[in-house]
Formats: C-alpha cells, structure tokens, sequence
C-alpha cells in the first residue's frame, strides 16, 4: 500500500493548445487542465497541481459534512 502522495502529469498536443492531465497516486483523482504551449511546462504542471489539490480539498470537505462528493 502506498502511503505517499505523488503526482503523474501527462501532456497531450491538442491543436494549438496543451492538455495537462494530473493524476494523484494515492487517491487516483485525475484532473484536466488546457493550456498554451507557452506557458511552458513548469506552468503548466503548477496549474495541474493547483487544480487537482483543489478537488481533493472539495471532496474531503464533502467526506466531512458526509455527504457524497464523486
């Protein structure tokens, strides 16, 4: 059982745009952000971070209040 957290980023060229996917490895939660290819991946990978951070702060507030947050 893994007990640290990591996050895995992938990157897919979408057009003139990049698709940044996070993925959190202890709780497998995936987020999705797009983005230009200019902001570079340092950026990009922050922004992820930020979002995916924000989801799993929702849902453990949601697993507080008991109620059922996907």
């Amino acid at each position: 059982m893994q007990d640290t957290r990591e996050i895995i980023f992938e990157f897919q060229r979408v057009g003139g745009y990049v698709k940044v996917s996070a993925v959190d490895t202890l709780t497998s939660a995936e987020v999705s952000i797009v983005g230009p290819p200019s902001a570079g991946q340092v950026q990009l990978e922050r922004l992820a971070a930020r979002k995916l951070e924000y989801v799993l702060a929702k849902r453990a507030a949601g697993a507080r209040r008991g109620g059922l947050i996907a």
